[in-house]
This record gives C-alpha cells, sequence and structure tokens, in this order.
C-alpha cells in the first residue's frame, strides 16, 4: 500500500531526471537562464510535472559547466495521521 501510495511522487522524480538528462544532451543548458527555465517549460508540458516548475530550478556555473539542480519534498497521507515525507534532489553536477 505504502509502495503505490509513493509511485506518483517517484514518477515525477524520474520525469525530472529524464528532462535534465534530455536537456543536456540537446544542448539545451548551454543557453541564457531564461532559455534554459524556457527549455524545461516546453519539456514539462508533456510530463506533467507539478513539483517542480521552472522558477524551482537552481542554475549555477561549476568549473563552466552549467549545474541545474531541483529539489523539492512531497508529503503523502498513508493511514490516518501517519504520512510519509519523501525528500528528492535532481541535479546534472557530476
Amino acid at each position: 500500500v505504502m509502495l503505490a501510495k509513493c509511485m506518483p511522487s517517484y514518477l515525477e522524480y524520474f520525469s525530472v531526471k529524464k528532462m535534465f538528462a534530455a536537456m543536456e544532451q540537446t544542448g539545451e543548458t548551454k543557453g541564457t537562464v531564461r532559455e534554459i527555465r524556457s527549455a524545461y517549460e516546453r519539456r514539462n508540458n508533456i510530463e506533467d510535472v507539478k513539483s517542480v516548475r521552472p522558477e524551482d530550478i537552481e542554475i549555477t556555473k561549476e568549473g563552466g559547466e552549467t549545474v541545474l539542480t531541483a529539489s523539492w519534498s512531497a508529503r503523502v497521507p498513508l493511514v490516518y495521521n501517519i504520512s510519509a515525507c519523501l525528500d528528492f534532489v535532481v541535479t546534472t553536477a557530476k
């Protein structure tokens, strides 16, 4: 039961991971901050991730490379007053 209730949160995690990887592969992480956020938003129109909006992505430079990082928490009600708190971090840092 717990696994089934947590699955949507993990699917979003894997979707963000997939979008970041695709953006890196196609060179969409090489543009300006606005272009990077726009590229994420275009991809997210297909994936429909609700937990990470374009403005939630932290964009930094490390060693001349652009690094995208998204971190978020998901609270999943399990039974009665018991919930699971899931913390996720996706980054393009090597």
